[in-house]
């Protein structure tokens, strides 16, 4: 087992990671850019190595920087956390070459998934069910209006390469296709270095629900059960649960073991997750993508099955058994996590700024993953996540009276935060009955609804 592990990433998933690396009795070694010299993650590691600028490019996204920062601490083990370099394949490769272990999926692993299209022909090739769309990359406007009359409008454009929702749009007809795929594309260049679009079958009303999978040395794939992460704005998330109110039973033993089987097609090693695009109405699911890393919102995860995934991953990594018995998995109870941003609860726009006030919600059931303090400044150069706020209970409506308190409890002053935007959520009627679906968002702030 290694006895030093370095956190290439920064805020909240730092955090988290330290507070399991330092459980196991291992030396959590942390970097941080000027911007992040104040925040708790830094203060709680056992070394903290600082990477330069606060613009990502110069710090977290500098391989060599990074890598050197590697050197410096003596770590002997890397965990990317998740955004930035985690589902890099040429920085997991560069971090085997020097002798470290790379505490994720194998690169060609990370390379293979990180395609779309490629990742979909494979899925289809294996039998995991996949919307109807393209097998190649669609090379420019005319081409896209062709495949679209093949699928059937609304179509959904995507960057190959992308993720995090960017790169994303929905077109009901030529025109609304030919504006997309040049903005599709133009974005897919600017943030991923990759031209490549595709084109899906888009469907109305859907849920996006992803499953969680973890990988274990001898081949076994474990799946820990389904979350639902249909609450988004922009294509990104804001609040995710498990289990989902829109699976029943019959089609969540289909997803498990759909999501088992991809695993098993690439031969996945650590924790990662299948994301699916389900019809509530026809109780039907396909394929979207497979996340080679720790999803942001694992901790709902860990409180239905009381395990730990960050653990797993470092066992894992380490070429060791998990902590649990991979027959034994059982999942009890609802959680629900929410996410807490600095930004404008209206318009969703980032709110930078110094916190002057920090008071976190307590009580059973509830959890907060937070990167945040009072004295600490919001940086505009990163994504304004400020803490993951997770209830747990007996049941969903167990679990929503917790969170509903713990969000009228949870004080943050100085930036704006969506904390209001989060206690209307609590109370949509939509959200509340768990009949909600990747639109309940736009709906929400729709003039009939405001």
């Amino acid at each position: 087992m290694f006895r030093s592990v370095l956190v290439a990433n920064r805020g909240e998933i730092a955090r988290r990671i330290v507070r399991t690396v330092q459980a196991l009795g291992l030396r959590a070694v942390v970097v941080y850019s000027e911007a992040d010299a104040g925040l708790p993650y830094v203060r709680e590691a056992d070394e903290a190595v600082p990477i330069g600028p606060p613009r990502p490019a110069e710090s977290y996204l500098d391989m060599d920087v990074v890598l050197a920062a590697v050197k410096r601490s003596g770590a002997e083990a890397v965990h990317p956390g998740y955004g930035f370099l985690a589902e890099n394949a040429t920085f997991a490769r560069r971090v085997i070459a020097g002798g470290l272990t790379w505490i994720g999926p194998a690169p060609a692993t990370i390379e293979l998934m990180g395609d779309k299209i490629n990742a979909r022909n494979l899925m289809e090739d294996a039998g995991v069910p996949v919307a109807p769309g393209s097998r190649a990359p669609v090379a420019d406007a005319d081409a896209a209006v062709r495949e679209a009359g093949r699928i059937g409008y609304p179509v959904m454009v995507k960057a190959s390469g992308g993720g995090g929702g960017i790169g994303m749009s929905v077109a009901r007809d030529e025109t609304r296709l030919r504006a997309a795929f040049e903005t599709a594309r133009s974005g897919a260049v600017r943030f991923f270095g990759n031209p490549s679009i595709l084109l899906e079958r888009y469907v109305e009303h859907a849920r996006h629900v992803e499953v969680q999978i973890l990988g274990l040395t001898d081949g076994t794939v474990v799946a820990f059960g389904e979350r639902d992460c249909s609450v988004q704005r922009r294509h990104q998330k804001v609040a995710e649960e498990t289990p989902s109110p829109g699976v029943a039973g019959p089609l969540r033993a289909r997803m498990l073991a759909a999501a088992i089987r991809a695993g098993e097609t690439v031969g996945y090693q650590g924790a990662g997750t299948v994301e699916c695009l389900v019809d509530p109405a026809a109780q039907e699911f396909a394929f979207l993508e497979m996340n080679t890393r720790l999803q942001v919102e694992h901790p709902v995860t860990e409180l239905v099955s009381g395990v730990d995934l960050v653990e797993q991953q470092l066992l894992v990594a380490a070429g060791r058994p998990p902590s649990f018995g991979p027959g034994d998995v059982r999942l009890a109870g609802h959680a629900i996590e929410l996410r807490v941003y600095a930004e404008d609860p209206k318009r969703f726009l980032p709110s930078p700024g110094a916190i002057t006030a920090w008071s976190e919600p307590a009580g059973p059931g509830i959890r907060v993953d937070a990167g945040y303090a009072a004295g600490t400044t919001v940086s505009p150069f990163y994504d304004p996540l400020l803490a993951k706020l997770c209830a747990h209970g007996t049941d969903r409506a167990q679990a929503l009276a917790r969170l509903r308190a713990a969000v009228a409890d949870f004080v943050v002053t100085g930036p704006k935060t969506n904390l209001p935007f989060l206690a209307e959520l609590l109370d949509d009627p939509e959200f509340a009955d768990g009949a909600y679906d990747t639109g309940l968002v736009a709906r929400m702030r729709e003039p009939a609804r405001a």
